[in-house]
């Protein structure tokens, strides 16, 4: 009896050490070198660190530069979203290829170790195409690079997209304005970017399966 519940116990410990070292993995960075700079608050998806409108600001202000030598703001939405509003200095990259294009073939890398180049994605919402943008990121740079190593470590998703942060902080937006995406003017817009998106989406899927094929 004493022998099962020494077990018991010490099983109980195993268990409470792993969960202890798997949240202190949650909050180190994505090559677990640093934890976070940014503080997060909780959001939709629990793989992805999310950040305030505030947050967002006081980063893109320079409270952080101590840490940080840039920014990335990745505005997912498509391009009628965009010129109808959006964070400036924001890049609009509502396509994978785009990304790729952008962010992978070169990376955007910090001048010295102690500095760090943080990517924040967000949509209309930060629901949808921003979660999974970033995702695509974390995704594509661990096959471009040897574990754990990544170009960029730190992805943050802002958490209630530019709908949330239009109204609290206008004068950080060019122009100061907000187009949803279900916009009167632009319903044709949207049906020609949401063809394109699935396009896109199939033939990644088929190159993907291409390169698993290719492996056995």
């Amino acid at each position: 009896m004493a022998s099962r519940f020494a077990q018991r116990s010490k099983s109980f410990c195993h268990t409470e050490i792993q969960k202890l070292l798997d949240d202190d993995v949650k909050e180190l960075i994505g090559d677990f070198t640093k934890p976070f700079v940014l503080p997060t608050v909780e959001g939709k998806r629990q793989d992805l660190k999310y950040i305030t409108s505030e947050v967002m600001v006081a980063a893109l202000n320079g409270e952080f530069n101590h840490l940080v030598e840039q920014i990335l703001v990745i505005d997912c939405r498509y391009p009628y979203e965009f010129e109808g509003g959006h964070i400036k200095g924001a890049l609009n990259l509502h396509q994978e290829e785009q990304v790729e294009e952008v962010l992978l073939q070169t990376p955007i890398l910090p001048s010295s170790p102690e500095k760090r180049v943080l990517l924040v994605f967000h949509c209309e919402f930060s629901s949808e195409r921003g979660p999974r943008m970033c995702r695509f990121v974390r995704e594509r740079d661990r096959v471009l690079n040897e574990y754990p190593n990544l170009h960029y470590p730190e992805l943050y998703v802002l958490k209630g997209g530019y709908k949330e942060f239009f109204p609290l902080f206008q004068t950080e937006c060019e122009p100061q304005d907000y187009r949803p995406m279900h916009h009167e003017d632009f319903k044709e817009d949207l049906r020609k970017f949401r063809l394109k998106s699935r396009t896109w989406a199939g033939e990644r899927s088929k190159r993907d399966l291409y390169s698993r094929l290719k492996k056995l």
